[in-house]
């Protein structure tokens, strides 16, 4: 099982040194990768009376793509997207930054897409919020024949390329997608189409219904269900490292092939604050750090 870490996103503000000291961090801690979630905006709660979503126009989110081009530089840890939305975005350009973020790391790169929850950021974004599940599955064909075609003309409900390509490609080819989503047509969809799975799960029934059936999608399409990654997550608790370790062997007991450790929410100030509970996370899951 690979362990990575979440970038706190929202707890490091603009700060470009926190986003490298982060990134150099986890890598010399031994970590695999990186994750990093996706908001292009968030919803003023002034304007949009009700506002219930977990972040609103004053939360802080670097754009993974850009983010992951300087972090490139910066380390050579695998770089991950836990989530992109793809729907609100153009699938050739997100075509094209996966692609460059690929060749920058030396192929050290998944790309996590998802359908997202915001329909604020749906609309600045001119993309339609109630068709975000289909457009989903489509682009993810699409992604393929772009990463892996010279030319390539395609005609769908919601994008149309016509004998074009992308140069230079990336390393990988395809790059992995992971699919994340907590419903039934996710499941479906992740076991038809995803290279792995980043599951939220509150119980271990939801996850064992989850699993059979992304596992019954799986066979359906002729796929091996076993082919398909999981990627856990685990919140560093530091007052209950009992409990963290249980949550760890939890899904090492599930099969999981990833996971990733959250810190974001557990009383971390500064980015310092978040490498120090890197480092008490590592010492219990068996993370071994560079040595020179």
């Amino acid at each position: 099982m690979r362990v990575g870490v979440i970038f706190p996103q929202t707890e490091v503000g603009g700060d470009v040194g926190a986003v490298r000291a982060y990134g150099q961090a986890a890598e010399a801690l031994g970590y695999a990768h990186l994750l990093a979630y996706d908001h292009v905006v968030g919803a003023d709660p002034t304007v949009h009376a009700g506002w219930a979503g977990p972040y609103d126009v004053s939360t802080t989110f670097h754009e993974p793509f850009v983010m992951f081009g300087y972090l490139a530089a910066a380390t050579s840890i695998e770089l991950v997207t836990g989530i992109i939305i793809l729907p609100q975005r153009q699938t050739t350009l997100v075509a094209k930054q996966a692609a460059e973020v690929d060749l920058l790391t030396g192929g050290r790169f998944r790309l996590g897409v998802g359908v997202g929850w915001n329909p604020v950021e749906y609309e600045a974004l001119g993309q339609r919020f109630d068709q975000r599940g289909r457009r989903l599955s489509e682009q993810i064909e699409l992604l393929r024949r772009l990463w892996t075609e010279t030319s390539v003309t395609h005609k769908g409900p919601f994008d149309t390329v016509t004998g074009a390509g992308l140069a230079p490609p990336p390393v990988q080819r395809p790059i992995p997608i992971w699919i994340g989503g907590m419903s039934e047509p996710a499941y479906r969809r992740i076991g038809r189409l995803a290279d792995g799975w980043f599951p939220v799960m509150q119980s271990d029934e939801d996850l064992q219904r989850a699993l059979e059936i992304i596992g019954a999608a799986a066979r359906n399409a002729g796929r091996d269900p076993a082919s398909i990654g999981i990627e856990g997550r685990v919140t560093w608790t530091p007052t209950d490292p009992e409990g963290f370790c249980r949550q760890v062997e939890k899904w090492r007991r599930v099969g999981a092939t990833h996971l990733t450790i959250d810190t974001m929410y557990t009383g971390q100030i500064s980015v310092d604050d978040h490498i120090v509970a890197l480092q008490q996370a590592a010492s219990l899951v068996g993370v071994r750090g560079h040595t020179n």
